[in-house]
């Protein structure tokens, strides 16, 4: 696996994303959040209640807020001036699609990614408490030191909101291609967990 140099340590993460975002609305620009939830929607249906997930999304793929703050703006706006010219996509997978490629742009101007070995572990069934002990806004630090198409399956996977053929829709991948992606990934968060908490130290 390549990870960049800056997030070699892997640092603490959560599978439960539902704070992120939250904490980091005041980045967001109000007026563009109501525009796109008004208009952009019509085209969308299920694009009002993926709002924060897309912001999440964003967060997870760059591990930096003010980036995903400025890759989610960029998004909506990009949604509005569709919307009003009347050629919003009915694909309700359009922003997440759009926001990744946004993503990946930004990462490009980042640290590059260098092979380095990580370890892989057999999954725990402790893992959920492991995970319940960690910092739940790191998760997006963790996941965009991860190359692609992992990195993105992985934000997805995490979001804990899209089936694997949503992902596999948003990732563009094949089942055999995503199943592997996912498998090493997670053998991989668990060493990860393993070291920063120890199984002698959960229940």
């Amino acid at each position: 696996m390549k990870i960049n140099k800056q997030h070699a340590r892997r640092p603490q993460s959560v599978r439960d994303l539902s704070s992120v975002g939250r904490s980091r609305s005041m980045l967001v620009d109000p007026n563009e959040r109501r525009n796109v939830q008004r208009k952009f929607s019509r085209g969308v249906p299920d694009s009002r209640p993926n709002l924060p997930q897309l912001y999440r999304f964003c967060f997870l793929m760059l591990g930096d807020a003010q980036k995903a703050a400025e890759v989610f703006q960029a998004t909506l706006r990009e949604a509005a001036q569709r919307s009003a010219t009347g050629d919003a996509p009915a694909d309700r997978f359009w922003l997440f699609r759009e926001a990744r490629g946004r993503c990946l742009e930004a990462s490009e101007q980042s640290l590059q990614a260098e092979d380095i070995e990580v370890a892989q572990d057999e999954l725990s069934t402790a893992a959920p408490e492991q995970i319940g002990r960690l910092d739940a806004a790191q998760v997006a630090i963790w996941i965009s030191a991860a190359p692609e198409p992992q990195r993105t399956a992985l934000a997805l996977f995490y979001l804990n909101e899209f089936s694997h053929a949503d992902i596999l829709k948003i990732a563009e991948l094949k089942t055999n291609e995503l199943a592997e992606l996912l498998s090493s990934a997670r053998r991989q968060f668990q060493a990860w967990l393993n070291v920063s908490v120890p199984l002698e130290h959960v229940g």
